[in-house]
């Protein structure tokens, strides 16, 4: 199943470092790392990491966590039951530049900073998810698909909660200005230096490499980091990024439109989007994409490579006669083209996408998205849940509370979404300072249910435009075949991008192919290709990667 996840001010700053280089305490002046410290002098030098607070830097928790059990991901505290045990190391929370915003309510941007007693010089910043909101457990483990995580192999990692405090799927923060512009990249670019600053005086020493580390909305901040901040970071790994993130909202918009118009209605008279389709239709759906596009690599083994050749239309699907098990609707049809052709306007210009056809249709994670399971017309998808919370707080200026997603006009409204676009789309190709030092792996899954593949497709085809060869020296792109939304769906979508971002960064190995493996396929490894290269089939053991070449 797919993963349910969906993605500074510099003269303060500077001023309160140097405030700080003349008020530190002996302690926490620069020390030998800690490699091999005993644990008693790691919780005293742990502890005294709270005498570095100011107003505008509180410390809400600063003591070691002996190695045991990974917390989970949701912030609880509580130990994560699939987590991984992680090194003793000394954990920072806390909140800069706290403040009293729109409506009276508490703001800031929250921080949790792990740094590990045995440490290996390095930096991580792990990304956020959904909204944010939450201050998830630092551990730069890119929603679980890197194992060890970046602390268990001795990293220093930052997390952040995005500038407010609320649940991943609120998007009220959204009415306050400034927690609109934390969300978007402030928060990104006041934690990191912050965390890069106590790391240095912590182990006395400056991070070697600094790397980001992120999915969904941490695959955003990736590509952010690369565009606003390109000299903060040595290497990025930039997975299922929501690049055009007003677009999205306003594509999760259309979806709900569509899905009404075939569905059928409740005794209220309001639509039941969930029934629009159902399992078996998407499952029948997923067999004929297979059936049209799965060897056009040369093999056919469940899995489609060739994604942009593969020219499949719904339409075959279409009934002679009344609807079947065996086939669609027409009006079954139409809302299919509709959602994978993606949102335009009354003219016909295309908003956002479009998708490509793939086997997630049929993976539940892409109902939950799009349908839902709720019987009535209190829907429960995460479009309406999730995209209207993001839209009607967040994407719209001014905001609209009270926004009835049928009512939203593609016309009228996009519009709208050009002033927080300006701010949280991470889709400029603009790279001169980035390229020239750093590294950047992105990847997307072909059956991600709400970032198209094709849109990242056209930005790194106008990046090749706008730097010429030299991004491929410092910018790759992948896509996984048959992957959901960062993880999960019928996909070889276990990969380790922190060993290859390193190799990459460190040791100048760049990425030509990165071996996956993955749940849905037992004893199959498979290559995943730089774009515009894809994995064919050249003969030999058909669950060997090794059989496979990145071509065009």
């Amino acid at each position: 199943m797919c993963s349910k996840s969906f993605f500074s001010n510099d003269i303060s700053f500077k001023a309160l470092l140097s405030a700080f280089i003349y008020l530190l305490p002996a302690a926490i002046l620069p020390v030998n790392a800690a490699f091999g410290e005993d644990t008693n002098a790691s919780t005293s030098r742990c502890a005294t990491i709270a005498d570095l607070a100011t107003p505008g830097f509180v410390i809400e928790k600063a003591e070691i966590v002996p190695a045991g059990p990974a917390p989970a991901a949701d912030g609880s505290g509580v130990p994560d039951k699939n987590g991984e045990l992680l090194p003793e190391h000394c954990l920072v929370q806390g909140m800069i530049n706290p403040r009293i915003g729109q409506g009276g309510r508490n703001f800031g941007i929250g921080f949790d900073l792990r740094m590990p007693s045995r440490w290996n010089g390095r930096f991580v910043f792990h990304g956020g998810g959904g909204l944010d909101g939450r201050l998830a457990p630092a551990l730069g483990d890119i929603f679980g698909s890197v194992r060890p995580s970046a602390l268990a192999r001795g990293f220093a990692v930052v997390s952040t909660d995005g500038g407010h405090r609320s649940d991943w799927m609120d998007g009220s923060f959204g009415l306050d200005q400034q927690s609109r512009i934390d969300y978007a990249y402030n928060a990104l670019g006041t934690v990191t230096p912050k965390a890069k600053e106590v790391v240095e005086k912590y182990y006395g020493k400056a991070p070697s490499f600094s790397y980001l580390l992120g999915c969904s909305n941490g695959g955003r901040q990736g590509l952010m980091a690369s565009q606003r901040f390109p000299l903060y970071f040595d290497g990025i790994v930039a997975g299922d990024p929501s690049i055009k993130f007003s677009r999205i909202a306003v594509d999760q918009m259309w979806n709900l439109q569509v899905a009404a118009r075939i569905a059928p209605k409740d005794d209220k008279g309001r639509p039941i989007i969930s029934h629009a389709f159902s399992d078996d239709d998407l499952r029948m759906v997923a067999k004929s994409v297979l059936k049209h596009c799965d060897d056009l690599d040369g093999l056919a083994d469940g899995i489609i490579n060739d994604w942009q050749a593969c020219n499949y239309d719904p339409g075959v699907l279409t009934c002679k006669g009344d609807k079947t098990e065996n086939c669609l609707s027409m009006a079954q049809v139409e809302a299919l083209r509709d959602i994978y052709s993606g949102p335009r306007t009354g003219k016909g210009e295309q908003l956002y996408g479009p998708y490509n056809y793939d086997t997630g249709i049929a993976d539940p994670i892409w109902r939950a998205m799009h349908f839902g399971s709720s019987g009535t017309g209190e829907w429960d998808a995460a479009d309406a849940t999730l995209g209207l919370e993001n839209i009607k707080y967040y994407q719209l200026t001014p905001p609209e509370p009270d926004l009835d997603p049928l009512d939203f006009d593609f016309d009228r409204d996009v519009e709208r979404t050009r002033h927080t676009g300006a701010m949280s789309d991470a889709d400029s190709t603009f790279l001169s300072t980035f390229v020239p030092h750093g590294k950047m792996i992105v990847y997307n899954g072909l059956s991600d249910q709400g970032m198209a593949s094709s849109v990242l497709a056209g930005w790194y085809d106008e990046a090749f435009r706008v730097n010429g060869e030299a991004i491929r020296d410092s910018v790759r792109l992948f896509f996984i075949p048959g992957m959901c939304h960062c993880d999960g769906g019928e996909a070889t979508d276990r990969f380790d991008m922190l060993d290859a971002i390193m190799a990459w960064v460190e040791d100048g190995r760049a990425p030509d192919r990165i071996i996956a493996t993955g749940k849905a396929f037992p004893g199959v490894t498979r290559p995943l290709c730089p774009y515009p290269l894809v994995a064919r089939y050249r003969g030999g053991d058909t669950n060997n990667a090794d059989s496979f070449v990145c071509t065009k």
